[in-house]
């Protein structure tokens, strides 16, 4: 992993070092908080970051639950990582890129059988 430094501008003296493994936990964290959609399984968890002079690439892989509107998803990924990334490192965001693998059916709850129980459980008149 490389590190990357960040120069602050104040009269502070020191800086800050981050771990690109850092500013990678941060945008998995930002993905996991959008409702609908995960991170592709996988060694990388589908998350590829370039990082520049002029800021932040990210390129996220994942998979979308059913039902869910995917390009106001995709922004939302957007918008999440952009300000994740930006609020807890103070890097700049330059480009989020967000690529749909799969739609996945979410297992419906099995649908009771009411009228059968009742039937089942009620004693017929042949029985007395």
């Amino acid at each position: 992993m490389r590190n990357i430094k960040l120069n602050t501008k104040d009269d502070r003296s020191g800086k800050v070092v981050y771990n690109a493994g850092i500013v990678h936990n941060i945008v998995a964290l930002a993905v996991a908080e959008v409702e609908g959609a995960m991170l592709v399984p996988g060694k990388k968890n589908g998350i590829s970051l370039y990082l520049e002079k002029d800021g932040v690439y990210a390129d996220v892989s994942v998979v979308v639950k059913y039902g869910y509107n995917v390009p106001e998803l995709a922004y939302r990924i957007q918008q999440s990582v952009k300000q994740n990334v930006e609020n807890m490192t103070r890097y700049r965001v330059a480009e989020v890129d967000v690529h749909i693998r799969d739609v996945v059916f979410v297992d419906a709850p099995p649908v009771e059988k009411e009228d059968e129980e009742e039937a089942s459980e009620e004693p017929s008149a042949e029985q007395n």
